[in-house]
């Protein structure tokens, strides 16, 4: 797919004439496709790219932050993120009670274990590069709530948050009244983000799921394209046992006659989605079969990928994260783009190279191998189960090289807290054990009884106070001297990350 030429764009004088203008440039196009992406286009003159963004802080008006706190404590009034009554009735009624927002786009939606937001932001920023106007939904957040529901690849304005907040009370109030649970915290939200993208309004929707699949309340939209990134062990008593009975809940998103872009999976989850796959009249395309990677380089501020999509190969693609496994992200994000715009099906060829490489140029993903302090080196992951402590532990060794790592870790009380240790022991010298504030949180002294018995008592340091377990681990990367190579990684859980964020200045 190749964009046009800013020279050969027409003038912006008349927003008509613009619109049949870039209507006329599409004409190889599928005409569906060429009247949406104009639309879009005059909508979006000035917007591009989404930029690097930054975690919005809080509000700088005191009224603006006011009224978000009281948005945020209602919210809070409701079942959190963690208690679940298996359904979509309750957001099937909102969305009803609503007039079906969800169904006033083209969305693609994604689900797996790990890698989901780093994947949808890859996505948004594809589409947002060929001038599709975006919507993004993903959790949880790193440190405010806003940045849940994205539009044009930055998170909603808190203005617009509490607007769509009160715009849908009524609403919210009329199926609490009518059902036998209330609506939770999670379903609340996302009738937010697709009542919020109806109403922008964006070209396509990029919604991850919040746990799941089949009874996630994300699963009410039909999304034309089903992404499935990496399946494991997580959410183990909700979900399942093994890979196998967590892809079965997970493949309730593809939708009859979707195209599925499955990451690679292991052999009994892979199995699982591809009989849903047949059951769907779905097309499916797996990575290291039909897509992936074809080379892979470590470069300065990430690295440089030859990746192969559904249409060819794409070569000297820069991505500005670390790891292996952001590669492989990025591969599905490919995939998902080229089969949202038909590559591989209804047209042949690339898209355009330079396009693309621009919009992965232009990825960020807080608190996924982020650097946020120098000397020593301070990095944030959000890892909070074995499977991506393995993947973060991998990336660090790969793209950092300390010469001694020291981890401070904070993890919520319902994971894997041994798998997760136990993944990131060959890499930390010596570990810092804490807790972060919220109520999920697991006490800093049974995690360090834990760590003990995979560290041993003498690499093992307990601070149950955040800024006390950073202030400590950079004491002992500092010991090293300033030139010495010591690093520090704050991992285990997202808000972990998010709260270190903060307290590191990275508000």
């Amino acid at each position: 797919m190749s964009e046009p030429r800013p020279s050969d764009r027409p003038d912006d004088s008349g927003s008509d004439d613009l619109f049949e203008a870039i209507v006329g440039e599409e004409t190889q196009r599928d005409p569906d496709l060429a009247v949406i992406e104009a639309g879009s286009r005059t909508l979006r003159t000035q917007a591009g790219i989404p930029q690097s963004e930054q975690v919005p802080a809080r509000p700088a008006d005191p009224e603006v932050d006011k009224a978000l706190r009281e948005v945020e404590a209602d919210l809070a009034t409701r079942w959190g993120e963690t208690k679940l009554e298996p359904s979509v009735a309750r957001i099937a009624a909102l969305m009803d009670v609503l007039g079906e927002p969800q169904r006033a786009y083209p969305s693609i939606h994604i689900t797996g274990t790990n890698g989901k937001t780093s994947t949808a932001r890859m996505i948004e920023s594809l589409l947002a590069a060929f001038e599709l106007r975006t919507g993004r939904y993903t959790s949880p957040h790193v440190q405010s709530i806003t940045e849940r529901i994205s539009l044009d690849g930055a998170p909603i304005a808190p203005e617009r948050f509490i607007e769509t907040f009160r715009d849908i009370t009524p609403y919210v109030e009329m199926v609490d009244a009518s059902q036998e649970y209330r609506l939770s915290f999670f379903e609340v939200l996302t009738g937010m983000a697709y009542a919020a993208f109806a109403d922008a309004p964006v070209d396509v929707a990029v919604v991850e799921v919040g746990m799941g699949g089949s009874w996630d309340a994300t699963n009410v939209i039909d999304g034309s394209v089903a992404v499935v990134t990496p399946i494991d062990l997580d959410h183990t008593d909700r979900l399942g046992s093994t890979p196998a009975e967590i892809a079965g809940e997970k493949a309730g998103i593809i939708k009859q006659g979707a195209t599925v872009v499955l990451a690679q999976q292991p052999v009994d989850a892979a199995q699982v989605m591809l009989k849903k796959a047949v059951e769907a009249d779905a097309t499916v395309a797996r990575e290291g079969l039909e897509f992936g990677i074809v080379s892979r380089e470590v470069a300065v501020g990430g690295q440089l990928l030859t990746l192969r999509g559904l249409g060819g190969e794409y070569e000297q693609v820069f991505l500005p994260l670390y790891g292996a496994h952001q590669a492989h992200n990025a591969a599905v994000a490919l995939a998902a783009v080229e089969a949202f715009f038909g590559v591989g099906a209804e047209q042949q060829g690339l898209l355009d190279i330079d396009t693309v490489r621009r919009a992965f140029a232009s990825v960020a993903s807080p608190g996924r191998l982020e650097v946020v302090r120098r000397s020593p080196t301070v990095v944030l992951d959000a890892a909070h189960n074995p499977a991506g402590a393995r993947a973060t532990a991998d990336g660090i060794t790969e793209s950092f090289g300390f010469s001694r790592l020291i981890g401070v870790v904070g993890t919520s009380a319902d994971k894997d807290v041994r798998g997760l240790l136990e993944a990131f022991e060959p890499v930390f010298a010596e570990v810092v054990v804490t807790q972060n504030s919220s109520h999920r949180s697991m006490d800093a002294d049974e995690l360090a009884a834990i760590a003990v018995e995979v560290f041993g008592d003498d690499r093992v340091v307990v601070e149950p106070r955040l800024d006390d377990a950073l202030e400590a681990a950079i004491t002992l990367a500092e010991e090293e001297s300033e030139f010495a190579g010591a690093g520090v990684l704050v991992t285990g859980s997202v808000i972990t990350v998010g709260e270190a964020r903060l307290l590191l200045g990275r508000a």
